[in-house]
């Protein structure tokens, strides 16, 4: 009641109050703490601006109507003795209150129609990458350059299992990061391997579906060289959370740098793979722990042990210690209608023998078998 008392006797500082309430707000909304960030790129300012409009009109909107409304509390109570009017409706008022919303959407319309077919227009483009995600790692091809890699989440399971303190980077950085150049025109191919994922980096403005099947297409241009982060936006499956995107944006001159140095990379590894000669035990175990650790132990867990009832084990399993070509094939072809990838695109020859000779060897399991590249290539070769 003294509340009520304070409103009815106070009608001028409660405007006041109300006032300063829509004021706060305002200064609020202009802050990135508690705000939509602005970007880097012209889109995201153009979406930004158009999120500021329509944020200012439905502020006035407010302001209006529950000013109006307060006020008629106020000024039209009964203890001011004022009696309800009897009417039965007025078709004047009725055409003016649907007049005003259609013509406020229209004002919302055209700016925002703009911005919708500039973030969709991917015409002329300098540059175009293909986006692919997967479970749980985004894969990005070059189709101007012959460069193509997987994007992998770069925390150490060690942190992500709470067996090391977690860094300012937990689950926000990557092996390899996305690199694009300054002032040139990229487009996005965005698709899918197995189940639906979203390519998502706010300060380009940009958050696209991956469906499997299909290609969706947006487009950015970054004048501002920096790292810019985002995440898959589309709950995935259970590492979900485990698929962070970084986009490395360097000047012109840095980015044909880099795109040579990843031509010579990849002719020095396919140099090395032609000239690697067999390995010994303790090689390809070296080798295949620290790749079973960066690929496989997100399902089948560092032990070997999986997930019961939804990731088998390989800790004892028949696959992991009797059939070899079966369990290359499983591993280079993956499984339809399961989680298990084909990682004969992912992995080098030595990579896969690596792996399948330390899944062979590792918990126990310790069936002395080594799996070489010649093996796998000949299971590769013979299908």
């Amino acid at each position: 009641m003294k509340c009520y008392s304070f409103l009815i006797n106070n009608k001028l500082q409660y405007l006041v109050a109300l006032y300063f309430f829509m004021r706060a707000n305002w200064v609020l909304a202009q802050d990135p703490k508690y705000n939509m960030p602005r970007g880097v790129t012209d889109i995201s300012h153009q979406v930004y601006d158009l999120h500021m409009i329509i944020f200012y009109i439905c502020c006035a909107i407010a302001f209006i109507v529950f000013g109006l409304m307060f006020w008629s509390i106020l000024y039209h109570r009964k203890s001011k003795g004022v009696q309800p009017e009897q009417f039965h409706g007025s078709l004047k008022v009725e055409i003016i209150w649907t007049a005003i919303p259609v013509l406020i959407l229209v004002a919302m319309a055209v700016p925002a129609s703009k911005t919708l077919i500039a973030m969709e227009d991917a015409s002329e483009a300098d540059l175009t990458v293909l986006v692919t995600g997967s479970q749980w790692k985004w894969h990005y091809k070059y189709l101007e350059h012959p460069i193509e890699f997987y994007s992998l989440l770069a925390t150490p399971r060690d942190e992500i299992n709470n067996l090391a303190a977690k860094n300012d980077m937990y689950l926000r950085d990557v092996d390899k990061p996305l690199v694009l150049p300054t002032g040139k025109k990229i487009r996005f191919l965005v698709t899918s391997d197995d189940v639906i994922h979203s390519w998502w980096v706010h300060d380009f403005a940009i958050k696209k579906d991956a469906n499997p099947g299909f290609i969706n297409e947006t487009w950015t241009r970054v004048d501002t060289p920096g790292i810019y982060r985002g995440q898959c936006a589309e709950l995935c499956g259970k590492d979900h959370a485990f698929m962070p995107v970084v986009v490395d944006v360097r000047s012109p001159e840095d980015f044909d740098a880099w795109v040579a140095e990843q031509l010579a990379l990849q002719a020095q590894v396919k140099a090395a793979e032609a000239a690697r000669g067999m390995m010994d035990m303790q090689e390809l175990m070296t080798l295949g722990q620290k790749t079973y650790e960066t690929h496989c132990a997100a399902c089948h867990q560092v032990s070997g042990e999986g997930l019961a009832g939804a990731i088998p084990a390989l800790k004892g399993s028949v696959m992991a210690t009797t059939d070899i070509p079966a369990h290359i094939r499983i591993v280079v072809y993956g499984k339809a209608g399961t989680a298990m990838q084909a990682y004969g695109k992912q992995l080098t020859n030595s990579e896969l023998a690596a792996v399948i000779t330390y899944e062979r060897n590792a918990w126990g399991n310790n069936t002395g078998e080594l799996v070489q590249a010649a093996d796998v290539a000949a299971i590769k070769e013979g299908e």
